[in-house]
């Protein structure tokens, strides 16, 4: 619960991974979660999700321009960190769906389902296109060394 710092009343709830310490790896696994993907996160029509490289490249790019600190082996993770959170996304979905959908917010009958869906899905285009991304991380940290 996040508190006034005056009235020490709450003013909110928040998840503790706004608060705590965080890892390179999943901000930009979550970044490439939603911003590769090629469909919304709750699309009906799993043909339409992809993991598209383009884009992908894209922000690994600029992620790594901007963050020249990252360690060679937080650089050769950066696509497991892709793969984690959008695994561990999925989850969270399918389990908010078989508790009732009482975490993420839905505006229609199953749209936690479809968006667990979707995200499986996106794992598995990740997997096909493996050894695609970790030579993309390769070659935009190579350009950055």
């Amino acid at each position: 619960v996040l508190l006034d710092a005056k009235t020490r009343k709450a003013l909110c709830v928040i998840d503790l991974d706004t608060v705590m310490p965080g890892s390179s790896l999943y901000d930009f696994g979550d970044s490439i979660r939603f911003g590769a993907a090629t469909a919304a996160e709750d699309e009906r029509d799993l043909s339409r999700m992809e993991m598209s490289l383009e884009r992908f490249r894209i922000f690994t790019r600029g992620y790594v321009r901007s963050c020249p600190g990252l360690t060679q082996k937080e650089l050769e993770l950066l696509p497991l960190g892709a793969k984690t959170m959008t695994m561990e996304c999925g989850v969270r979905f399918l389990t908010d769906y078989l508790d009732g959908d009482h975490y993420f917010a839905v505006h229609r009958d199953g749209q936690n389902l479809d968006r667990a869906r979707t995200q499986f899905r996106l794992v598995a285009d990740m997997e096909k296109k493996w050894n695609e991304m970790q030579k993309i991380v390769a070659e935009e940290a190579n350009k950055e060394r």
